[in-house]
């Protein structure tokens, strides 16, 4: 593997990076811009190179799709910071979204009902969405409005906490609906963007310990 000059023309014997920088830029012409952000326009690579070193800093390719491409006169250790610190900033705004469950049949007693119902509203406070399920067995599932009268019993008792995100639907011998959290309700992610969020289905684990709630 050819090496590749560091800083000020020094070899450098480290793994070539990633991002190709001085001799490692192989196109005639690139679009410079200067260590102060001022642009130098197109240049003659070697050129440019050369403009790099005399100042002891690296010609770095940061735009290696344009045409030509651009290419940024920068100490090559500043830059792999700056690159770093921009993603751990992003991931800090990344908003992962849990979705937990609570499980119900059409039967549940309001002793159940009601302890579901409190890890619903805990879960929604802290952020995460809530999938509220209802399983029939065998002849159940001539009785749909009991689910559906329950789910809506429990819409109403989180209406001040949540929002209905997908209405009441059958899949196979279910009945489910899911619940997303109201914005000024959220204490997990309150202030977070929404912009890169993730959704992740949460673990089944037993019930009062988190993650799911089942009959």
């Amino acid at each position: 593997m050819p090496s590749f000059r560091g800083r000020g023309g020094r070899p450098d014997n480290r793994r070539a990076p990633a991002t190709r920088i001085n001799d490692r830029i192989r196109v005639p012409q690139v679009r410079v811009i200067a260590e102060d952000g001022e642009q130098l326009g197109i240049m003659n690579t070697r050129e440019a190179v050369q403009l790099a070193r005399g100042k002891g800093l690296d010609l770095v390719e940061v735009a290696a799709t344009a045409d030509p491409p651009v290419c940024r006169i920068i100490d090559y250790g500043k830059f792999t910071y700056e690159q770093k610190k921009k993603a751990s900033e992003a991931k800090k705004k990344q908003v992962i979204i849990t979705v937990k469950e609570v499980k119900f049949r059409p039967g549940t007693d309001d002793h159940d009902y009601n302890f579901k119902m409190k890890h619903a509203r805990q879960w929604l406070e802290e952020g995460d969405k809530v999938k509220a399920t209802i399983f029939f067995r065998g002849r159940e599932i001539t009785h749909r409005e009991l689910g559906a009268e329950l789910l809506g019993r429990l819409e109403r008792d989180l209406a001040d906490v949540a929002e209905v995100e997908q209405r009441p639907r059958m899949e196979g011998n279910q009945m489910f609906l899911i619940f997303t959290p109201k914005r000024h309700k959220s204490a997990k992610h309150e202030g977070a963007k929404a912009e890169g969020s993730g959704v992740k289905q949460g673990p089944p684990v037993a019930p009062g310990t988190g993650g799911m709630v089942q009959s």
